[in-house]
C-alpha cells in the first residue's frame, strides 16, 4: 500500500529559486505547489493544508514573516511546519524568524541535503512518538 504524496507549498518570488526548491521536493516524492507572492499563498495554504511550507522572507507584497505570523494565529494552520529560507542571515534575522514561528530557518544558498534534512526533521517532529 503506497502512502499518498505529501504536499509542499513553496512560497518564493524568484522563479529560479522556487523551481529549484520544488525540484528538490519532487525528488523526495512530494507533490509541490508554488506561489510567487504571499497574498495568494495564504489562501493556498488554507485550502491545501500542506505537510510543509517552504517560505521566503523577502517577498514583493507581504513579508514571509507576516504570512508565518498569520499561520501561527490561525488554529487550523498553526501546526503546519514552516521552513523559512532567506538571504537574511544575521543572528537577529534568524531570531526574528524563529520568534515568528519558523520550524527551521535556513539561509540562502540552500543545498539539496540541507533542505532534505530540514524537511525530514520537521516531519519527524510533527509525528507522535
Amino acid at each position: 500500500m503506497s502512502t499518498p504524496q505529501k504536499t509542499v507549498i513553496v512560497v518564493e518570488d524568484e522563479a529560479d529559486a522556487a523551481e529549484m526548491f520544488a525540484e528538490m521536493m519532487r525528488v523526495n516524492g512530494f507533490h509541490v505547489i508554488k506561489s510567487f507572492s504571499s497574498g495568494p499563498a495564504i489562501n493556498l495554504i488554507a485550502s491545501e493544508m500542506p505537510a510543509v511550507v517552504i517560505l521566503d522572507v523577502m517577498m514583493p507584497d507581504i513579508s514571509g514573516l507576516e504570512v508565518l505570523k498569520y499561520m501561527r494565529r490561525e488554529p487550523q494552520l498553526a501546526k503546519i511546519p514552516v521552513i523559512v529560507i532567506s538571504a537574511k542571515s544575521m543572528p537577529s534575522d534568524i531570531k526574528t524568524g524563529m520568534d515568528a514561528g519558523a520550524s527551521v530557518y535556513l539561509t540562502k544558498p540552500v543545498g539539496f541535503l540541507e533542505l532534505k534534512q530540514a524537511i525530514d526533521k520537521v516531519l519527524a517532529d510533527g509525528k507522535p512518538a
